[in-house]
């Protein structure tokens, strides 16, 4: 039997230090978790958005897997083996491009292959605790750490897996008739 550790009610949240194996556990699991959410969904669910310049299910996958090939593996390349610690600015919006003429099936399978291999890699790097100390610098935010950069990864696809299931609520939000109220996702 597994226990669970004492939560106290009156903490407003809890936080943990980062970890890499603790990282992965959450890393490893977004492209399966992606897959299982949009797979065989109808386009209305794929392509709708919130709005004027706002994403699609469909543009965050795309957007997950520019960052699998620009931004997080690269950026650590960078902090540990490049002489010029300066980041190479990343490009928010490069998915449009990346996902022309693609389906959300094959969006889904490279972004789940990409992953695999950025994850392989970050494991054989074997990184130690004062790797994890070692400094980038970002375009916007000045210095920041291994340990940094590699638990924004793993907040990035959680805001995103969020983003997306607020996209897809947010279509029924008139079907709900009064429950808007109670139904936090849609007030967001």
């Amino acid at each position: 039997m597994v226990s669970c550790p004492k939560l106290y009610i009156d903490a407003l949240y809890l936080t943990m230090d980062f970890s890499i194996d603790k990282g992965l556990e959450v890393l490893e699991k977004t492209p399966n978790t992606l897959i299982s959410l949009l797979e065989n969904l109808s386009d209305e669910w794929i392509f709708s958005n919130e709005g004027i310049k706002t994403w699609s299910p469909f543009d965050v996958v795309g957007h997950l897997i520019h960052g699998e090939k620009t931004d997080w593996i690269p950026r650590l390349k960078i902090i540990l083996f490049e002489e010029d610690k300066h980041f190479i600015p990343f490009d928010r919006f490069a998915q449009s491009e990346l996902s022309k003429g693609k389906s959300l099936h094959d969006l889904l399978k490279d972004l789940k292959q990409l992953r695999e291999e950025n994850i392989r890699y970050l494991r054989s790097l074997n990184l130690t605790t004062n790797q994890l100390k070692l400094t980038g610098i970002h375009p916007e935010f000045g210095t920041v750490t291994v340990s940094e950069l590699l638990a924004a990864w793993v907040v990035h696809d959680l805001g995103h897996i969020a983003q997306i299931s607020r996209t897809m609520a947010k279509q029924y939000k008139e079907a709900t008739g009064p429950w808007p109220k109670y139904l936090t996702i849609l007030n967001k």
